[in-house]
This record gives C-alpha cells, structure tokens and sequence, in this order.
C-alpha cells in the first residue's frame, strides 16, 4: 500500500495534495516542519493564494495543525506546521 493512500483517496483539492507531500518531504520525524508560504508557493510554482488555500484545506480536514512562530524582538516569523494524520501503511 502506497505510504500516502488515505491522501490519494481523500476529497481534498489537488492543491492540497500538493502542499501536503511537499510538507512530508520536509518534515521530521515527528512530522513538523516550517516552511515559508512564499518558499512552498515557488518550489511548487503555485502562487501564495493557492498555498494558503491548501493549507486551510489540510486544516479543515485535519491532515494538519499551524501554529504561528514568533521572533525575539516580536515579530511574526514563518508558521510550524505539523503533520497529524500519517498513513501507517
């Protein structure tokens, strides 16, 4: 069985799909990581909209939790995504 089955079978956009692999790719094994929208938007060659449409996506339909991140001196920084639903197959 493909390690990405239930994401093959799932209702989710392409865009989402997408977004998702490129996230695993990434991530530790503890299935965070924490990419730039912009940096996804270019390696993927989708723009940041689409991007952050995936990801509300993979939000809403719980293949993944954001949580954002901050710097030093308070300012925003790129966001932590973990990955919650793995195929365990």
């Amino acid at each position: 069985m493909s390690y990405f089955s239930s994401l093959y079978s799932s209702e989710l956009p392409h865009r989402a799909r997408a977004v998702y692999m490129y996230l695993r790719d990434r991530a530790d094994r503890d299935g965070k990581c924490y990419p730039a929208i912009g940096t996804i938007a270019k390696e993927l060659k989708l723009s940041r909209s689409t991007v952050k449409r995936a990801i509300a996506d993979l939000e809403k339909s719980g293949y993944l939790r954001r949580e954002q991140r901050w710097r030093e001196n308070g300012g925003k920084s790129s966001n932590m995504f973990y990955l919650t639903k793995v195929d365990s197959s």
